[in-house]
């Protein structure tokens, strides 16, 4: 199962990066590309007409959800305490996507380089010229 992280979801709305969109489409019709509420929530913020504010959950209806429990929660402070005091400081939702990942042993494809810099954590990864480094 992988979690795609809203850069690559962005992508896919947006009819942007190609290898991007053809990936996460193969996951999709796979049936392994797995929806976490964080990612649904910055999607949704980022909608700029009530057209896409409908598109955006009815596309990812279908998807296998990941529910954020109270230990997840924990999970995610503890990962971030970790690496601060390590000098690293990521932003909370991407540290979520990581922790639910890490629960549930998904990988995560994603198109910023950040979630590299976690311990444990599996990148779902493709050839991909455009990647950001």
């Amino acid at each position: 199962m992988v979690i795609a992280d809203t850069s690559v979801w962005i992508e896919y709305f947006k009819g942007g990066d190609e290898q991007a969109r053809v990936t996460l489409r193969r996951l999709i019709r796979a049936e392994q590309a797995v929806l976490v509420g964080v990612v649904l929530a910055e999607l949704l913020q980022g909608c700029r007409s009530s057209k896409e504010a409908d598109t955006v959950p009815s596309t990812l209806a279908g998807l296998r959800f990941l529910e954020t429990t109270f230990s997840v929660w924990k999970r995610t402070g503890e990962l971030s305490a970790s690496l601060r005091r390590k000098g690293t400081t990521l932003p909370p939702s991407d540290l979520l996507i990581a922790t639910l990942a890490l629960e549930h042993r998904c990988q995560v494809y994603t198109l910023d380089p950040h979630f590299e810099q976690i311990p444990g954590l599996t990148l779902h990864t493709v050839p991909h010229p455009s990647r950001r480094r």
